[in-house]
């Protein structure tokens, strides 16, 4: 059993008033049990101001997460909102983990780390929380924990803020906040959680299959034995692609070629040598699909992802949800209109919260507790407990 509920505020400015409002709904939902958590998202102002750290030393718990450009839950959805997902149980355990810094070797960061917080035991779920480090390729922690951890289904975000060189998208722990530290909450009992994703559809597909016969990490360079800009040309997008705000519009779907689901990324910019760098990893052997995506279909696929939700909601205690910033910037002027709709469908149904995410982090596949774990672009995410 859980107990879960949110707490949240707008109050940027006074300290006091904010611990004051958030205090007053944690009362509301009365005592804490035996093991709490608190999950946050929240503008970088909250942190830089100091509000974030006063309201943590006030709270009787933990509290871990992410920097977001903008949230919500219910009835309220805002750039400017600090949410905390409160997780109270008897029989579920939560353990937060500090990685070392990411800027050196990322994979041996995210190994170590979680080694060394496990200890040989093995969690039902990991919470998963990074910074937004633009050198660094978000599967490569996807593929150390995997392995590190042989399996264990993993959840959560890379943060993302609405400044241009995204320098304040930190991740959070206990008041302090990290631009090179990842953050993870591991969940040890009785825990079942369900994942959904939603990307494109497939009639968005742009183009026939291209093979990836030269990359490296994040790195495209070959496509169909040729140099990734006479791609871009066969397709008539070489001029777009020189444009790195239009570039990063771009979603593809890559196909790993091994049964699993297409997986989106999103390309980032062209380096000096005219290579494609994407915001994950393009491994050789794989095959790409071009797409497009707009507020339209964006709608379509979250509302048939909630409709999977709904169907199995009966039971939870808890939804988290993460919507990449590219699917928020696609919506234009209505940039809460995904964070709406959810709002609406779940209702009072389950405490939730929802964050715009700079990349997410979501199994595809689950099966004898073994989950195939990936790093996606321009999706939307979800997971209940």
């Amino acid at each position: 059993m859980m107990k879960t509920f949110t707490i949240f505020t707008s109050e940027l400015d006074d300290e006091k008033l904010a611990i004051e409002q958030l205090q007053t709904q944690l009362e509301k939902n009365g005592d804490l049990l035996k093991n709490t958590i608190g999950i946050a998202v929240c503008h970088y102002e909250f942190v830089l101001s100091g509000l974030f750290k006063a309201v943590c030393d006030a709270l009787p718990f933990e509290v871990a997460g992410t920097i977001s450009s903008s949230q919500a839950t219910q009835n309220e959805a805002d750039s400017f909102l600090f949410i905390i997902t409160v997780m109270s149980s008897d029989d579920v355990q939560f353990q937060t983990v500090l990685t070392p810094s990411l800027l050196d070797n990322p994979m041996q960061a995210v190994t170590d780390a979680y080694s060394n917080a496990v200890n040989g035991s093995r969690p039902a779920l990991a919470l998963m929380y990074t910074p937004f480090i633009l050198q660094n390729c978000g599967d490569d922690y996807v593929n150390a924990f995997d392995k590190v951890s042989d399996g264990v289904p993993f959840f959560g975000t890379m943060a993302i803020d609405d400044t241009l060189e995204f320098s304040n998208s930190f991740s959070v722990l206990n008041g302090e906040h990290y631009i090179d530290r990842m953050v993870m909450v591991l969940l040890y009992g009785k825990v079942n959680p369900k994942f959904f994703v939603a990307n494109i559809s497939e009639s968005r597909i742009l183009s026939k299959s291209a093979l990836v016969t030269k990359s490296q990490g994040q790195i495209l360079m070959e496509i169909n034995d040729k140099p990734v800009m006479d791609y871009f040309e066969e397709l008539g997008i070489s001029k777009v692609v020189e444009d790195q705000y239009a570039m990063s519009s771009l979603p593809f779907l890559v196909d790993y070629n091994d049964g699993t689901p297409k997986v989106i990324k999103i390309f980032v910019l062209l380096t000096p040598e005219k290579y494609a760098l994407c915001a994950g990893a393009v491994p050789e052997g794989s095959s790409l699909y071009m797409a497009s995506t707009d507020s339209e279909d964006i709608m379509l696929t979250t509302g048939e992802a909630l409709d999977e939700i709904l169907a199995n909601i009966d039971d939870a205690s808890v939804l988290f949800a993460y919507s990449c910033v590219g699917r928020n910037m696609a919506l234009g002027s209505e940039q809460f209109k995904e964070m709406q709709f959810l709002a609406d469908k779940i209702n009072t149904k389950v405490p939730f919260m929802m964050a715009t995410s700079g990349g997410e982090i979501c199994p595809t596949q689950i099966s004898d507790k073994v989950a195939i774990n990936r790093f996606h672009n321009s999706t939307f995410v979800a997971c209940i407990l």
